[in-house]
C-alpha cells in the first residue's frame, strides 16, 4: 500500500525541503498553501 503525505505551508523553507524529499521518495505530494 503506497503512503501519502499532505504538507501543509509547502511555500515556506521546510514545506519545500519536505515536498523535494518526498518526491525523490515516492513521486507524489499533495500540498496546502494559504492564498
Amino acid at each position: 500500500m503506497r503512503k501519502k503525505a499532505l504538507i501543509t505551508g509547502i511555500t515556506g523553507q521546510d514545506g519545500s525541503f519536505l515536498a523535494e524529499f518526498l518526491i525523490e521518495k515516492s513521486g507524489t505530494v499533495a500540498k496546502k498553501s494559504k492564498v
